[in-house]
């Protein structure tokens, strides 16, 4: 699986690490329940990109 993963997401070599895990340890979160995860992020206009600077020799946000 580790090395599919290398082989799929990494062509460009952007990775750094790869996170392998059984299908059946996957927890997703329902389409209904969006409000309760997504909602309050609105309110909190400080977590947008535009409030923090990026330093000189970042590449790749």
């Amino acid at each position: 699986a580790l090395e599919n993963a290398r082989d799929a997401y990494t062509r460009r070599s952007e990775g750094c690490s790869i996170w392998v895990v059984k299908a059946s340890e996957i927890v997703a979160s329902q389409p209904e329940e969006s409000g309760e995860f997504f909602d309050p992020a609105e309110s909190k206009v400080y977590r947008h990109p535009t409030f923090y600077t990026i330093p000189d020799g970042i590449e790749h946000m």
